[in-house]
């Protein structure tokens, strides 16, 4: 296990922590989890969260990714590219090679890089009609991580993560259990001990009917809106800035 003494996490919502509330009014996510985890070993250890909802890729690699190659830290995470997929014309292959740039970038410097798969849409109603091109996403950052020597976070085979139970009422972001269970498997990814990943939701019956007035909720609620704002080409990161842009110590 190597010893990591400075952590920068990169990428979009997912990274920044929607939607698991911290106590100072920002969003913790499994990002601050991680961190609060290594900075137990290290009372020296520095940690910078330049991730922000809704950025594409090309926008990550362009603003996030120099930042953290000047940082030269020890570990960078690296997730992007989920909300590309779900626009209309994305191609997974012209989006590995951009990716599989960076990752070579921040290789370089010499920093362990984590690379992240997402979950299995195939439980999303919607979502799931994109399932071959999210697998032949998937499928490239598994060769990317093989080619540059990366750690893979799998989400794909986290079963626990497959429960609504882990979810935000949007369906698009982990809530406070589905971050904890993703921090757990990060660490145990990097060999830190820390609590177990894999989870077994009780179970539990819905009645379908209630099950379609959820699904007709989710729609008004959050889908609508959220197709709104992608026709008038607007994101959810608009006038966002980073919440933890310096590499500081963990406090």
């Amino acid at each position: 296990m190597r010893h990591y003494k400075s952590f920068v996490a990169l990428g979009d919502s997912f990274t920044e922590g929607l939607n698991d509330p911290g106590p100072d009014g920002h969003y913790r996510g499994w990002a601050d989890r991680v961190a609060e985890r290594l900075a137990a070993d290290d009372s020296s250890f520095r940690y910078a969260n330049l991730a922000v909802r809704g950025k594409l890729l090309d926008q990550i690699v362009a603003e996030q990714v120099p930042l953290a190659v000047e940082m030269a830290p020890d570990l960078v995470s690296f997730c992007a590219g989920g909300n590309d997929l779900l626009r209309p014309g994305s191609d997974p292959d012209v989006m590995a090679k951009k990716l599989a740039g960076a990752v070579r970038d921040l290789r370089a410097g010499g920093a362990d890089v984590l690379l992240f798969t997402g979950v299995d849409p195939r439980d999303t109603p919607l979502m799931r009609r994109l399932r071959g091109r999210f697998a032949i996403y998937y499928l490239h950052l598994r060769s990317i991580a093989d080619l540059y020597g990366c750690r893979l976070v799998d989400q794909w085979s986290m079963q626990g993560l497959r429960d609504w139970r882990a979810w935000s009422p949007d369906r698009l972001h982990l809530n406070e259990d589905g971050h904890r269970l993703v921090a757990a498997r990060v660490l145990d990814v990097l060999g830190v001990p820390f609590d177990d990943w894999r989870k077994d939701w009780p179970e539990r019956t819905v009645d379908p009917r209630a099950r379609r007035r959820e699904d007709a909720q989710w729609l008004r609620e959050h889908l609508v809106p959220w197709m709104a704002r992608r026709l008038r080409g607007v994101s959810s990161g608009d006038g966002l800035s980073a919440k933890r842009p310096d590499l500081t110590p963990w406090q």
